[in-house]
């Protein structure tokens, strides 16, 4: 047995040049398959790792941080569909009643005499209902220094009596307890006349507008 070959080989084979036998274990098919599914697995993950990055780093999808922002600047933004809830909400401004179906009392608080009669005459071709007509009570006789004082419940302070302003002018509006819906009209020292027909009969601006909501700029994000 020569030198060269291994121990073991009981002479079944001979070592001769420069050539050695290889020896190696033989393969098992379970850990080939094995190692083939962790390689899947492991390029799998990697791939999903790098989309998600991708993802948020260019502010796609709708979990993102950047889509929740988007989102909530929107909506306080006006551009999405806060602007019709905030629409629905809004109240439309009071609709004013007609002269027919105001009831007007003159009094005079001046020492002319007639002012009453006439001015209720006047307002009565002008469409208004008249109640009662007559010297003013002793509060306010003679104690009227402006043009004239309207006095009514406090919910004909934005109706009713604004609708008589317009055809007295520069009159002072005040509330008191009153059940009824008539209003007081109490002629003082600065009164000359009322105020010109096609003025008066000029439709009152609605008090209280809603203000309208801003056209939104063509560089907003769309939502």
């Amino acid at each position: 047995m020569s030198m060269l070959t291994p121990p073991g080989m009981g002479g079944k084979y001979r070592i001769t040049g420069r050539r050695f036998p290889h020896m190696r274990r033989p393969r098992n098919p379970r850990r080939v398959v094995l190692a083939a599914v962790a390689a899947v697995a492991v390029l799998g993950l990697g791939g999903w790792g790098t989309i998600q990055l991708v993802d948020v780093f260019s502010g796609g999808g709708s979990g993102s941080p950047q889509a929740a922002r988007k989102s909530a600047d929107c909506g306080r933004d006006g551009h999405g569909d806060t602007t019709d809830a905030r629409a629905a909400g809004r109240s439309a401004p009071r609709e004013l009643p007609r002269p027919g179906d105001i009831t007007v009392n003159v009094y005079n608080a001046t020492p002319r005499s007639g002012l009453a009669k006439t001015t209720a005459d006047e307002l009565k071709a002008r469409g208004f209902r008249i109640g009662k007509v007559g010297n003013a009570p002793a509060p306010y006789d003679k104690n009227v220094e402006g043009t004239a004082l309207l006095l009514g419940s406090p919910d004909d302070a934005d109706g009713a009596m604004r609708v008589l302003q317009e055809q007295v002018g520069e009159a002072t509006v005040k509330s008191d307890v009153r059940k009824g819906t008539d209003i007081d009209l109490i002629i003082g020292a600065g009164f000359k006349e009322l105020r010109p027909a096609p003025d008066a009969s000029r439709a009152p601006a609605a008090p209280h507008p809603a203000p309208s909501s801003p056209a939104p700029s063509k560089s907003a994000a769309k939502c």
